[in-house]
Parts: C-alpha cells; structure tokens; sequence
C-alpha cells in the first residue's frame, strides 16, 4: 500500500491537471461561443464534449471506469432523473446520461470561473438552498418549463454530498415536479464515492457501477409517497452496492 500511494498521488495529479487547463480553457472560449447557438443546442455543444472527455481523461489518468446497468431503462420522451450524489463524479457522469437536460443546482455554482460560466450558459434551474418554500416552488415551476420544452431535468434528491456508504434523507423537489407534471421518473445509485471520495485528493483505479431504475409513476400515491418509495429503492441499491 505504501509504494502504491504515490503512484495514486502522481495519476490523480496528473489528472488534475487536465481536469483544471481543460475546465479553464472550455469554459472561457464556449461562454463567449455558446452565445451564438441556439439555447436548445447549448447543452450538447458546451457540456457534452467537456465531460466527455474530462471522463475520458480520468479514466486514462486513474484508471476509472464505468459500467451501467439499466441504461435501456431511459425512454425517448424526458423525463426526471434523481442522481446519487457522493462526490464531483456523478455531478459530471449525471450530464452524459441524457441530452438535452438541465439540471438543479446551486446558484453559488454559477460564481465559480469557467466551471460556472459553462453551466450559466446552458440555462440550469439554478437554486437558493437557504430559502427553502420558494425553491421548491422554483423547482416545480422551472422544471415543467423546461420538460414541456422536451429537455429532461436531473436533480440530486439528497441535496448535499454524502460520504460514501451512506444515503441522505431525499428532498422534496423531485417528487413535486414528478407529481405536477406525471412524467416517468428514473432513480440513479452508484458506487462513484469509492473511487472519486468527497474532499480527497487522491482517485482510486477501478469499476464504478451505475444502476438506473425502470421509469417510476407517481399514479396515485402523494409526491411524499413516491418521494419515500425512491429513496428506498436508492438504499436498497446502495446496500447492495457497498
């Protein structure tokens, strides 16, 4: 273990490093870029080739790779996707699941140079955690917006990053919009947080598996009902996955 960690340092710094120049590099030239395509196009010019090989680049670099069960699951009509959130990983993997899509987010995000810019630029429903009633309402409101439109909306129901091995306590936002609009629903667990661990630095090498849900109806149970049911399904899959 010890003559392997710093094999791990110098792959995660290596990483890093492309992680940070192609952030920097993308997200200057596609804000300014991004302005003279259409707002429907923005999303698969700007986000999709970014992440795209940002994963690309970790998986050389760290070794990193994926594999998914489930992705038949997702239909051609959007949709909701609530995503596991365990660290930066599945913010990036969420954005290659489905296109076009938006996704849920906290507006303080969109400070952050050229990470935020290219986010800005492609219309995400851009939230203020602290005021909770009228963030709900922003969610319900925006997101039937942008599903009318034919653009899915991704949100990450437990609100924060968890430590890997642990589920947080699902918010409500996904379960309302679900309810209001009644378009099927799709649960994302994944086992990122081994490898991509929340505050470290250092990636470690192997598989993370990804699990996607069949689409979930409402029907006739309250959005707190279905909001239970899916946060279930999520530590069922977690359990199983750790």
């Amino acid at each position: 273990m010890m003559r392997t960690r710093p094999i791990l340092w110098v792959r995660s710094l290596l990483f890093y490093i492309g992680y940070v120049v192609s952030t920097a590099l993308w997200g200057t030239s596609l804000t300014v870029i991004a302005q003279f395509i259409p707002k429907r196009s923005r999303f698969r010019a700007v986000i999709v080739p970014w992440v795209t090989f940002v994963l690309w680049w970790l998986k050389l670099t760290c070794g990193i790779r994926v594999e998914v069960i489930g992705k038949e699951h997702l239909g051609d009509e959007p949709g909701i996707v609530l995503m596991k959130h365990s660290s930066t990983w599945d913010a990036l993997y969420s954005q290659l699941l489905v296109c076009p899509q938006t996704t849920v987010i906290k507006r303080k995000l969109l400070w952050i140079p050229c990470f935020g810019w290219a986010f800005w630029v492609t219309n995400p429903i851009a939230i203020d955690r602290e005021q909770r009633m009228s963030a709900l309402r922003y969610i319900v409101g925006e997101g039937r917006k942008r599903l009318a439109s034919g653009v899915w909306v991704t949100l990450f129901p437990e609100g924060t990053r968890m430590p890997s091995g642990q589920v947080g306590r699902f918010q409500r936002g996904g379960a309302m919009l679900a309810k209001q609009c009644g378009v099927p629903t799709y649960v994302v667990a994944h086992n990122g947080g081994h490898h991509w661990r929340y505050k470290a630095f250092i990636k470690h090498p192997g598989v993370i598996q990804v699990r996607i849900s069949p689409p979930q109806d409402v029907g006739e149970r309250t959005s707190q009902e279905f909001n239970d049911d899916a946060e279930t399904w999520m530590r069922e899959q977690m359990k199983d996955l750790e």
